[in-house]
């Protein structure tokens, strides 16, 4: 044992040394603060009901209806017993509080990736920070995107496992493989998963090439079969989430549209394209990962008082404090919270791999960042971004394409680090390396330089929308004079910002430049020259994280309970109504874009990047315009909360809502989609029901009319599980206000299945049997419970194959010694 800690004492200080770093970043974290991350909090009301069915019957439920009117809990909150990596995440968040968990696997994923590429423990410490410390990695915590950043922590691991396993360690490559992507797949980010499969098809594409060259490929084959079962292995650990989701996100607003569509978010398969692409990276954004304010931060850059801005409004008698809520992000994105921000440091040593490094790895680092680079810029550059939106799989699913910037973020310190590394290894065979060292530093410092002394020359500082902002503060103001002072003053502004930035860039090139100088010429050892870079690199960008994540983000538990789930009287006058469903619209906010109401009622909004396309096809049709009190009734909605116009909060009791479910006079088959869609623009929906042709094979038509004395009623109420009694003396058709979804629901009569059809384009409907008899309604998708054996059996393959890779790596290395 004692040998052991000897051996791997650097690697253990580096652990100690991250998880120093973690908690001294988030102190607020172990001090029992919680961030305020609007996303999160969306999030935790959709999750309520889930939780409380939980608590009260020990085992979550497949099925909300806490938003939408009813959705898949699994695309909500799931706890998939039989996933191993639920227990390993559990576990680490559990020994580390959120957001010091996702800091620390940063660290250590990346840190593993940089001990694979065969640097020392001190520069792969330095490569773990440059990648963790990207001032989007903290922007996606501050703005409560947590499966993203969990997403982006496993990116490195999985990188790692497939550069081991074509180096030839096989199975240890195929182990780590299949345990990081069994992760990146539980926290279920599918849009970074696909960005890093795009950056690992161009690393196979590479290696393929060369084993076709070196006449290597049946080393290629080994590698990549043993990497294609440890893929296959990680989709299986994972079939009780991914079965399902594929399930739903074909009947998703990710999925086909069910009617002809102008949805900027929407087309026929799919995402639009000027909706995936509203938020693109502008070409000249990329100067960020260089000089942060270039373009002016965020949102969230203030200016303060003793602005331009800020003097303009004094002088003309309004506060200057005014001055913080005037935005100086003036780039091509509709908003964001911060630029993609590398390290001008990481960035000089970037461009230094670029010319230094050798071997096949800095081309595939290269090739990715720029094939990334110009997928980012989406609009701005369409030439390639459309052929992928148009021709690859699956690309027109997601929306921010700025957001494959994520792996940029990754290789471009990988690249750095391989720099040094050959300075390192083999700097004294580098023909003309002092020449290469001032190029560099003449380019990279050079443009730093003009940033902060010229910016003009570069930068307009002008957003595109220049007079529009002009004249929004003229009529804001009143005053078209004053609104062209203080947009002049704006720019002003701006520059200063881009200025000051660059002249701090500029400060961080020259010291890294130096440190590199000092290195080469052998007037420092390599560690100390390492442990410097190491700490410049921190220093720079833990000050620009902290311009967007800090200690101000976090609040008191309680305290922010009671700024978000606090009970309002309305929320409490509508909970005396003991009725186990009904629903609630609450128009003092977005109600479709809002899930606060879900965490007290059962919502017909809510907030959801994937609701159902056809409930999204209704609120477009039947609410967008104006609110159709008839679907209102049909989805037994029965409270709406409104404010007057004195603000205050009302409540409005429907006495029209139809009810959990009722029986109809007559029902009406239409021909297609759009005519079951119009049909519900105005209908009674007590006494009329329209059905798609589909299913008429279904029903006897003789017997869709509801007898003379019918009667049903809900008498048991579980989200995945309803009971309902009814008295009938003849067959009838029966309609339940809650949403269809073929995917899984069963009904039943006295333990009889009968067939559910669609009715009024979204609800459920049966014909049941004339008498006095119960009526069962079971989420039981069998996607879900399949999955979960299939998820068990794979878990446990893939314990033992970490126990043999394990054991092999010993015997390997004794063989060694």
């Amino acid at each position: 044992m004692k040998t052991w800690f000897n051996n791997n004492a650097t690697h253990l200080a580096v652990i100690g040394l991250f998880i120093a770093m973690s908690f001294l970043y988030f102190t607020p974290a172990w001090q029992g603060k919680v961030l305020f991350q609007h996303d999160v909090l969306q999030a935790q009301a959709g999750q309520q009901e889930i939780l409380t069915i939980q608590e009260r019957d020990g085992d979550m439920p497949l099925w909300t209806n806490s938003m939408f009117s009813g959705m898949p809990s699994y695309q909500v909150l799931i706890d998939l017993p039989s996933n191993i990596t639920t227990y390993i995440l559990r576990g680490f968040k559990w020994a580390f509080p959120h957001p010091i968990d996702v800091l620390l696997l940063y660290l250590l994923g990346s840190y593993l990736l940089f001990g694979v590429l065969r640097v020392k423990p001190w520069l792969a410490a330095l490569g773990a920070v440059a990648f963790a410390f990207s001032s989007y990695n903290f922007i996606y915590i501050e703005a409560g995107h947590a499966n993203k950043t969990y997403a982006i922590a496993f990116m490195a691991p999985i990188l790692a496992g497939i550069i081991l396993a074509f180096r030839g360690r096989y199975l240890l490559g195929a182990v780590i493989l299949a345990f990081a992507m069994a992760l990146e797949i539980r926290v279920n980010h599918i849009q970074v998963t696909y960005y890093l499969f795009l950056a690992a098809l161009v690393l196979v594409g590479m290696e393929l090439y060369r084993a076709v060259r070196e006449k290597r490929l049946l080393d290629f084959g080994r590698a990549l079969g043993y990497q294609a079962a440890a893929v296959v292995l990680a989709l299986a650990v994972n079939a009780s989430l991914l079965w399902p989701t594929y399930e739903y996100s074909k009947e998703s607003i990710r999925g086909r549209a069910n009617l002809a569509t102008q949805s900027m978010e929407r087309s026929d398969n799919g995402v639009s394209r000027d909706y995936a692409y509203q938020w693109s990276q502008g070409v000249g954004e990329s100067l960020t990962f260089l000089v942060p304010n270039a373009y002016g931060g965020g949102m969230t850059t203030h200016l303060d008082a003793d602005s331009e801005v800020g003097r303009i409004l004094m002088n003309n008698g309004i506060s200057p404090d005014a001055a913080a809520s005037i935005p100086a992000y003036w780039g091509e994105k509709p908003f964001t919270s911060g630029p993609w921000y590398f390290g001008a440091g990481i960035v000089f040593l970037f461009v230094l791999g670029a010319v230094i490094v050798r071997g096949r790895l800095k081309w595939w680092l290269l090739g990715t960042t720029l094939l990334v680079l110009l997928l980012s810029f989406g609009r701005h550059f369409s030439l390639v971004s459309d052929i992928f939106f148009n021709y690859f799989p699956l690309y027109n699913k997601f929306r921010a394409v700025e957001s494959i910037l994520v792996i940029a973020a990754l290789l471009v310190p990988v690249l750095a680090v391989l720099a040094i590394n050959e300075l390192i290894t083999n700097g004294n065979q580098q023909k003309n390396l002092e020449k290469k060292l001032l190029y560099v530093l003449g380019g990279v410092g050079g443009v730093t330089l003009l940033i902060a002394v010229l910016p003009g020359l570069f930068l307009s500082f002008k957003a595109t929308n220049h007079q529009e902002v002009i004249q929004s503060y003229a009529q804001q103001l009143q005053d078209n004079t004053l609104a062209n002072e203080l947009v002049a003053a704006l720019v002003k502004d701006r520059a200063g910002l881009a200025q000051a930035d660059g002249f701090r860039s500029l400060l961080v090139i020259l010291i890294t430049f130096g440190l590199v100088w000092l290195l080469v010429k052998q007037k420092l050892k390599s560690t100390t020259a390492v442990i410097l870079l190491g700490v410049v690199t921190l220093i720079d960008l833990w000050g620009v994280d902290r311009r967007y994540l800090n200690a101000a983000n976090f609040t008191d538990r309680l305290q922010l309970n009671r700024q978000f789930n606090v009970e309002r009287e309305v929320d409490r006058l509508i909970r005396m109504d003991k009725d186990p469903n009904y629903r609630v619209l609450d128009l003092t906010t977005n109600p479709f874009a809002d899930a606060r109401a879900s965490y007290f009622h059962k919502s017909i909004g809510g907030y959801h990047a994937a609701k159902l396309m056809r409930y999204q096809e209704l609120i477009e049709r039947q609410f967008s315009s104006a609110i159709n009190e008839d679907v209102l009734d049909m989805l037994n909605t029965r409270y709406l909360i409104t404010r007057d116009n004195q603000g205050n909060e009302r409540i409005q009791r429907r006495s029209t809502a139809a009810g959990n479910a009722w029986f109809v006079g007559q029902a009406a088959f239409v021909k297609d989609n759009e005519a079951e869609m119009q049909a519900i623009n105005g209908f009674n929906p007590l006494k009329e029901a329209f059905i798609h042709a589909e299913f008429k094979p279904l029903l006897d038509e003789k017997k869709l009319t509801a007898p003379a004395e019918a009667n049903i009623r809900l008498t048991a109420y579980r989200p995945d599980h309803l009971v309902y009694e009814y008295t009938a003396s003849d067959d009838a058709l029966a309609v339940f206000s809650e949403v269809w979804y073929d995917k899984g629901w069963k009904a039943y009569v006295d333990g009889k299945e009968l067939p559910i059809v669609r009715a009024n384009y979204l609800l459920r409907a049966v014909q049941l049997p004339g008498g006095n008899h119960q009526v069962e309604f079971k989420f039981e998708p069998q996607s879900y419970y399949a999955g979960e054996s299939i998820s068990l059996a794979a878990s446990l393959l893939l314990v033992l194959g970490a126990g043999g890779a394990v054991w092999l790596e010993r015997r390997r290395r004794t063989e060694q010694a």
